[in-house]
């Protein structure tokens, strides 16, 4: 899909859809999701400017660390000069996740609902709090790319306000509840349970959106598709599952997953465990090599290093002494050392994860993952050595890798 083709999808968006004298808010990714997010985003502004009141720009932080001017402006592809001058009517907001005061509830999933959601995996009421400054525009677009992942199945649609711009308690549900089920069963899956819990918080939103999806392969675009919320998503999902999935006949001893610059802490580099897990062979390893990063998590850190990364039945069998830990956080340490079994008191991972990053020896001993110092790896000792069982996975992280005619890996 080019520029052009682009444009004229854009075009006949706008041509069904009128924002005449509407304050709109434009809800954007952070900078740890790639494709041509700027350059859409331009497209629509030429068409809003002329006929809305106002159109701002929201980052869907979920619990990210706040972005700086110059950052939004870089994941909004515009140059400074630009930002002060053609787009300085535009302002920006980040989703200020860490404030109480900034949140407004918009009603409850019920004990029951959860219940028939979750196939009876959990019964609980879930407040379904968001950001409240969406009431003060007339409309919202959500604006973002479509990937598989970890939690949900695919990205994008819905997904970019829970967790996005949401409160803990959804945000924690979901979370685990995904841990529960196992990123490999729910990895590049389309209607999860997961995904049906986004879907049910969102249908409580009384406020006319629409999205704007993207997705591409290496920031070229292979589609755009706008429109109602969970329509285009769908459709976006669909070409995401043809575009963004790796098939291999064979598993893996080793891997090297080279992860790239916009994930700068383990955090959001663990995507590249839940992108390859599929393929590492039983007994393998996996090596995130990332020496730019020198942090576990820059907003859940404490937590992490209390509890470590550990299998998921590590958890389960002993609730008792994480009660107080958010299960967002116990989610993210099981996705990122996979699939496992903790028997009479004994933890055996399926996959032995090695971080090769700045993250001294120390603490990844104390977190439970394995240490390589980045400074000796060589990467074209681990290239052309398929046949071998190694194999490099340049940019990790966002193409889900799975095994030829294989069912997911069993919970």
């Amino acid at each position: 899909m080019d520029y052009r083709q682009a444009s004229e999808a854009v075009g006949e968006f706008f041509a069904r859809n009128d924002y005449r004298g509407k304050r709109v808010l434009v809800i954007i990714p952070d900078n740890t999701r790639s494709g041509p997010i700027g350059e859409v985003f331009k497209l629509l502004y030429e068409r809003l400017k002329p006929q809305a009141k106002a159109v701002d720009c929201l980052v869907a932080l979920g619990t990210h660390q706040p972005l700086t001017e110059r950052q939004i402006c870089k994941r909004l592809s515009m140059p400074l000069s630009e930002r002060h001058g053609k787009y300085a009517s535009v302002q920006f907001f980040n989703h200020e996740w860490n404030k109480p005061e900034t949140f407004a509830s918009i009603g409850k999933i019920s004990a029951d609902e959860i219940a028939e959601i979750s196939g009876g995996l959990f019964r609980e009421e879930v407040d379904v709090r968001l950001n409240k400054l969406i009431f003060d525009y007339d409309a919202f677009l959500i604006l973002g790319p479509v990937f598989p992942h970890e939690v949900v199945g695919f990205s994008g649609g819905h997904k970019y306000l829970f967790p996005g711009i949401a409160g803990d308690e959804i945000i924690n549900f979901f979370h685990w509840l995904g841990a529960i089920i196992t990123n490999p069963v729910i990895n590049g899956c389309k209607w999860t349970p997961t995904r049906k819990v986004v879907e049910k918080a969102a249908s409580l939103i009384d406020l006319p959106h629409a999205l704007v999806a993207i997705v591409a392969v290496e920031g070229k675009l292979k589609g755009l598709f706008l429109g109602d919320c969970l329509e285009a998503w769908e459709k976006a999902a669909d070409l995401s599952n043809e575009v963004h999935i790796i098939y291999k006949d064979r598993p893996y001893q080793t891997i090297l997953g080279l992860c790239p610059q916009m994930y700068d802490d383990i955090w959001t580099a663990g995507k590249v465990m839940y992108k390859l897990e599929p393929i590492v062979a039983d007994g393998g390893t996996l090596i995130i090599y990332a020496p730019h990063i020198s942090e576990v998590s820059y907003t859940h850190g404490k937590v992490l290093d209390r509890i470590g990364y550990h299998t998921r039945d590590y958890f389960l069998k002993q609730m008792d002494k994480f009660q107080d830990v958010p299960r967002s956080s116990m989610a993210h340490s099981t996705h990122v050392r996979g699939i496992g079994t903790f028997e009479n008191g004994v933890e055996k991972p399926r996959v032995n994860v090695i971080l090769a990053t700045s993250i001294p020896k120390e603490r990844c001993d104390r977190i439970n993952l394995g240490y390589l110092n980045p400074a000796q790896i060589k990467i074209a000792d681990y290239e052309n050595r398929e046949d071998e069982g190694v194999l490099v996975v340049p940019h990790a992280g966002e193409i889900l890798h799975r095994l030829r005619n294989r069912a997911p890996l069993a919970s």
